[in-house]
């Protein structure tokens, strides 16, 4: 019988290769469904034996517990370079972009509180 092994959706495109790459080291049968044309399946990596179900959890548990902690070095890493993106940052070099950000921020505030007053609530 067929198993959800590891849902796709939201997974960055490296991670499911990855992913992918482990299973198929390690020799366990998969195979995987798509979202689809308008994106309403589900995508994700099924087995097709139960029975290698609990070792290919712990292969994705291990896999994914060594991410976060590569990924978060990474962050320590850039935040002590002071290389890692901030708010500060994105102000400075796009100024444009935050104004035009702030302002529809602005204008959604007013149009939905303007609502409610000519609604009389």
């Amino acid at each position: 019988m067929t198993t959800l092994l590891f849902p796709l959706r939201g997974v960055p495109d490296d991670e499911a290769e990855e992913v992918r790459q482990l299973l198929t080291e390690h020799q366990i049968d998969f195979y995987e469904t798509y979202a689809g044309n308008w994106g309403v399946s589900m995508p994700a990596l099924w087995l097709k034996e139960g029975v290698d179900l609990s070792k290919a959890r712990q292969l994705i548990d291990t896999y994914q517990t060594q991410r976060a902690l590569n990924a978060r070095e990474h962050y320590i890493q850039l935040k002590s370079q002071g290389l890692q993106p901030t708010f500060l940052k994105s102000l400075l070099e796009n100024p444009l972009q935050m104004i035009i950000y702030f302002c529809a921020i602005v204008l959604t505030f007013y149009v939905s509180i303007r609502v409610l007053f000519e609604l009389g609530l």
